[in-house]
């Protein structure tokens, strides 16, 4: 929500359960002819994540704001594969009942990780993220990073 946000994200074993009791799930999906990528947020209900969330946007429901965030990180993800991967699609985040979670094997995932996130040492949720392919894949990214200086003024 914030740049000066302090993220910290930790694995979690695959067979990791939820460490909450969610009435909900959110899913952000992104998808090419060869895979699809299902991004699955387990979110507590407790006042301090509400609270993260809800700061800067208090007249908008808790679904509201986080499919929002979700929309702006999966199109941001979206923007990146598509240097490599031209035909994606992604969704509008979604919400389910955790117990469509249950489910997960039935996409035949070739690949799945779970992740512990803390936002702030007060917001928690976890991410499971989840490729299923299609065809295989095989490409290389370039790690180094480039500095974006669109929007500079040149003075000559």
């Amino acid at each position: 929500m914030d740049q000066a946000d302090v993220c910290e994200i930790e694995a979690l074993n695959e067979n990791t359960g939820s460490m909450f009791h969610e009435k909900d799930i959110v899913v952000l999906t992104i998808s090419s002819f060869l895979f699809k990528v299902l991004t699955i947020f387990h979110i507590g209900d407790d006042e301090e994540t509400q609270n993260y969330f809800l700061s800067k946007s208090p007249t908008k429901s808790f679904s509201e704001v986080f499919s929002e965030v979700g929309n702006l990180c999966s199109g941001a993800m979206n923007r990146e594969l598509l240097q490599y991967f031209p035909h994606l699609g992604m969704s509008t985040p979604y919400t389910l009942s955790s117990r469509c979670f249950s489910f997960l094997s039935e996409l035949n995932p070739e690949h799945v990780t779970r992740y512990s996130i803390t936002i702030n040492n007060t917001a928690r949720l976890q991410a499971t993220i989840c490729m299923c392919g299609y065809a295989p894949i095989d490409f290389s990214v370039n790690t180094s990073v480039t500095a974006d200086t669109s929007g500079e003024l040149e003075l000559f």
